[in-house]
């Protein structure tokens, strides 16, 4: 039997997540924020990670965005093949994501085209991916991208015979690179396999994944921990001030690829990761 959903409450469940995400850091990376503080010896590191905590607990109490780029909205559906939507799934996507920045008054970011740089006034439109899976519910994730941290985000086309320490070189690297613009600590997701846009879609994915959890597959597992190490002995540190904590996490993704390629994308996001998830 057919399940119908009213596509209003997609509408309401999407300006929820948007709102939550906005203003209420997920639990584990607050969590991994009051382990770093309690580990730093650098003074200045560690006040730079009280003030990061202090600000994420003002925003939930007052409601307030966690930081004044409250992003692109991207939407993940995963929707079962046994249910159908009643309305316009788009629009109803698209009207929860306009509520939720009107109603948060969080800052609208986006502009109608990428060089007339127009703004919509809206935060519309977002970036929405659909995926068709066995049941009779649709599963919800939404990501507030800001660019801070996706502007220092890479993505590289690896030959199948380049060997693995050459992945952990590039992705060590692009942390280097990036510096402090990303707003550090952060949390750093891995695509690897597909191609070269389903790598992005991977790395954009992987930071759904609570923090403290690993690949099922122990090769991946151990490169997650080689690559955060490696980067953490950078000494970026909060804010990058220096400090032992430069990445909360690293998640990694992977995916089947063809014999003559291995994408590899990495994307990177800011201490205040803000994503949130739902099923109806």
């Amino acid at each position: 039997m057919i399940k119908i959903v009213d596509s209003k409450l997609i509408t309401g469940a999407v300006k929820d997540l948007f709102i939550k995400a906005n203003t209420c850091l997920r639990p584990d990376i607050l969590s991994a924020l009051k382990s770093a503080r309690k580990n730093e010896t650098r003074p200045k590191a560690r006040y730079a990670l009280e003030v990061i905590i202090k600000n994420a607990l003002i925003a939930k109490k007052k409601k307030l965005a966690i930081c004044q780029d409250t992003g692109m909205a991207v939407v993940y559906l995963k929707i079962g093949q046994s249910l159908a939507v009643k309305g316009d799934l788009k629009k109803a996507v698209s009207n929860g994501v306009a509520l939720a920045y009107k109603e948060g008054y969080f800052r609208n970011s986006i502009v109608n085209d990428p060089l007339i740089r127009k703004n919509t006034n809206t935060n519309l439109p977002p970036i929405i991916y659909t995926d068709i899976v066995p049941g009779n519910k649709i599963n919800i994730k939404v990501v507030a991208k800001g660019f801070g941290c996706e502007n220092v985000s890479k993505i590289r086309m690896f030959r199948p015979t380049d060997p693995v320490s050459s992945i952990e070189e590039f992705i060590v690297d692009t942390v280097k690179d990036a510096g402090s613009r990303p707003c550090p600590p952060i949390y750093i997701g891995i695509g690897i396999g597909g191609t070269l846009d389903k790598a992005v879609a991977l790395s954009r994915e992987a930071i759904f994944r609570p923090l403290g959890r690993h690949n099922k597959d122990k090769h991946v597992a151990e490169l997650e921990r080689s690559v955060l190490k490696k980067v953490n002995n950078l000494k970026i540190g909060p804010a990058g001030i220096r400090g032992k904590t430069t990445a909360l996490g690293v998640s990694i993704l992977t995916y089947p690829t063809h014999i003559a390629g291995l994408p590899v994308a990495v994307n990177i996001s800011c201490h205040a990761t803000r994503t949130q998830e739902a099923t109806i």
